[in-house]
Formats: C-alpha cells, structure tokens, sequence
C-alpha cells in the first residue's frame, strides 16, 4: 500500500487569532495594518478579573515585514469584569495593551539562534496572536483590583461593606480571659433585679 502525501496542501488559517501572511510578503518594509475584534473569554486572571464569556479584545495592529521575520505592533484593548480583593463587589474595567512582537521566518538566524519559547514563530505561513496578546492583558491586569483606590473592605466581625456601615460601626468585644467574670457579674447583677 503506498502512502501520498500532497506537499502542496497547505494548512488553512483557522480561528480568529490567526493570522495568514501570505499576503505580506517577505520582503523587507512590506507591512499591512490587521483589526479585528476575536472573542476573549477566559482572558485575563480567572476567578480574579478577567474578559467576561461574551466579551471581546479589539486588536489594531501593523504587521511589518522585516529581514528575521514579521514585527506585529499595535494595541489590543478589552472590557473586564471581576470582583473587588477587599469588599467582594462586582467591578468593570478596561484595559489597553501595547504589544510589540517579533514572529520569526523558518530558517532565520533569529529561529537558529534563539530557544523555542524565546521569540514567536511563523508556522506554514501562520502567526497565532492568542499567546501574546493573553500574556500581555495578564500582565496588564491588577492582582488585586479594588472597586475604589481606598476602599476599606469588610468589618471582620459581621462582614458588612466598611463604605455602607459608616464610621460609627463598631462591635463590643471582650477579652476571652475576662469573659468568665463579666459573665458572673451579669448573672449576680441579673438576680438583684
């Protein structure tokens, strides 16, 4: 049984953040601008703040041809939803990431020289911008995002939001080693009654 394999078959460019730059040719100063909106669920820091399900990145990009390779530049920007790290309430952002990357030919001396993970690669004509546009809004994103710069958080002893309790809260509080006494005194108080 022979096996064909068809050299010529090229694979197709599939999703959205992937790019085929046939079109663009290798020779150096050659560029072509790229905006698109491609869906960016799951993008950002889960659990924490992060692109909602629905939710999409803008990318306005310049792909220029340059003797390594192809230098992508330009800025991706989304909307975020999470909860703030001290009160728990729900928040909305933005963020705009600048991104710079290098996406090497086949057979450059940048794809010789460098490890793997060291620069991005150009694939059979293809650029996946997912893992650098990702990396990037990750970075951008806060930690810990708070609703409001100085929010106070939660009162430790009821939970409640310190911005909607006010400044007078405040809640009694006994030393456990004095706690036996004060209990012998209410009940003495208690049976004078």
């Amino acid at each position: 049984m022979t096996e064909h394999r068809h050299a010529s078959t090229r694979p197709t460019a599939s999703g959205p953040w992937v790019i085929d730059t046939r079109d663009i040719g290798r020779r150096a100063g050659l560029s072509r601008p790229f905006v698109r909106s491609v869906p960016g669920a799951g993008v950002g820091l889960l659990g924490v703040i992060a692109v909602p399900e629905d939710g999409e990145v803008e990318l306005d990009l310049l792909i220029e041809s340059v003797v390594e390779g192809l230098l992508v530049s330009g800025t991706a920007f989304a909307k975020v939803e999470g909860e703030c790290s001290r009160c728990l309430e729900p928040l909305t952002d933005e963020v705009e990431v600048r991104i710079t990357e290098l996406y090497a030919w086949p057979d450059s001396t940048t794809e010789a020289t460098t490890d793997e993970d060291e620069v991005s690669r150009i694939v059979n004509d293809l650029i996946d911008l997912e893992p650098v546009v990702r990396d990037a809004i990750v970075l951008a994103l806060p930690q810990a995002p708070l609703c409001e710069p100085d929010c106070k958080g939660l009162c430790s002893e009821c939970g409640g939001r310190w911005a909607e309790l006010g400044p007078d809260h405040g809640h009694e509080t006994i030393d456990p080693r004095w706690a036996a006494l004060q209990e012998r005194f209410s009940d003495d108080n208690s049976e004078e009654k």
